[in-house]
């Protein structure tokens, strides 16, 4: 780059010797004064690396060729591209040019009263390309921060977008995973200890009772049935149909059945919604609580060997609060104690873990852990009508 700026720099100057030899001003121009204005030409050269040093070494090369009287015009072309590149390249910009225009302006005008005449109107022209030129550099450089703020900005803002956007695809995925769990884990479960039972009845020494069976399969293909009709509203909501038009959005109304497939499944279920209310909740509030007694009585028939579960919804102040509570001896081993929610994964599964996010995306909170009297306790409360989070 500055081998460039040397090619460039060197024929600038032998034009400019040029125009001094061919229209001399108030001095002709002799040895000292070709000498001092191909100097002051060198600067242009390393200007572009070292800006601040380039322009202070032309200007101490201009000013004593201006004081002695020599074709002023000759000079000003290298005075102006040192100008404009500093104010590119240089700092404190506004001082500096500002500083070289007061310095040359008072050169040229103490030689404009020394000689009087004609030579006033050359100085007072060199004057005004030496101010045009820091005024036009001054607003050059304000344009160019102004232009370098606007597309800061807007790469910015598509930063953000696209942060945005892939926040929002991996909340999706999260949903997407957590419908998929709470949908899947507990209808396989379900099967699985149905299926058991008939295996069961099969294989035991006494004579098939064909009624028992048939219930037994009954169940299985009942919630066969629900795990596929649930599975397609799922499938629904992610390709964007309605699925309010369809009815196939789980709710509170769908918990009982949720009851009826875990009696099924051998364990005593106590179901008391009567402190529900007859109010209706928003649609993201009901597959809430559907999911987290789906995942709650899941828990219950593969890990908890409890005998009878409560599951109860009532409301308080603002929230619906769900309540699933066993007798059994937990999902972690039969661990007493507290269960932090980052022990969701002990068992190598994401229950519990899903069953907070499932709260927490709509506004509610849930708490899991050892009951008073034994068992496991889930209790969520979640917000209704008009305390529903935004999301």
């Amino acid at each position: 780059m500055t081998a460039r700026d040397a090619a460039f720099a060197a024929p600038l100057a032998c034009v400019a010797a040029v125009v001094a030899v061919m229209w001399p001003g108030v001095r002709d121009l002799d040895a000292a004064g070709a000498l001092l204005l191909v100097a002051a030409h060198a600067p242009l050269a390393v200007i572009r690396r070292w800006p601040t040093p380039g322009l202070v070494a032309l200007l101490m090369l201009a000013l004593p060729y201006h004081l002695l009287q020599y074709q002023h015009h000759a000079l000003v072309p290298a005075e102006v591209i040192a100008l404009f590149a500093y104010a590119v390249l240089g700092r404190r910009v506004r001082v500096v040019l500002t500083a070289a225009g007061v310095l040359l302006f008072v050169c040229v005008i103490g030689m404009s009263l020394r000689v009087g005449g004609a030579s006033v109107r050359e100085q007072i022209a060199v004057i005004e390309a030496v101010v045009s030129v820091v005024i036009a550099v001054q607003v050059w450089r304000v344009h160019r921060a102004r232009l370098a703020t606007i597309t800061e900005r807007a790469e910015r803002a598509e930063r953000t977008r696209e942060e945005e956007a892939r926040r929002r695809v991996a909340e999706e995925r999260l949903r997407i995973a957590r419908d998929l769990h709470d949908l899947l884990a507990h209808s396989i479960t379900v099967i699985g200890v149905q299926a058991g039972a008939a295996a069961h009845l099969v294989r035991g020494d006494r004579p098939v009772d064909r009624t028992e069976l048939a219930e037994a399969l009954s169940s299985i293909a009942d919630t066969c049935r629900d795990a596929r009709a649930e599975l397609r509203g799922t499938l629904q909501v992610l390709r964007g149909t309605d699925v309010e038009t369809t009815g196939t959005l789980p709710g509170p109304d769908g918990i009982a059945d949720l009851v009826q497939a875990a009696r099924g499944a051998g364990i005593e279920v106590e179901l008391d919604d009567s402190g529900a209310g007859p109010l209706p909740l928003p649609p993201e509030v009901g597959v809430a609580a559907y999911r987290i007694v789906q995942e709650a009585l899941t828990n219950v028939v593969k890990h908890a060997a409890a005998e009878r579960v409560a599951v109860t919804l009532s409301r308080d102040g603002g929230g619906l609060v769900v309540r699933v509570a066993d007798d059994g001896i937990g999902p972690f081993r039969g661990v007493r104690g507290s269960v932090p929610a980052q022990e969701s994964q002990a068992s190598g599964g994401f229950g519990i873990l899903g069953m907070i996010e499932r709260a927490r995306s709509v506004g509610g909170t849930l708490d899991a852990g050892p009951g008073d009297g034994g068992g496991f306790v889930v209790t969520a409360v979640l917000p209704t009508a008009d305390a529903v989070a935004p999301q």
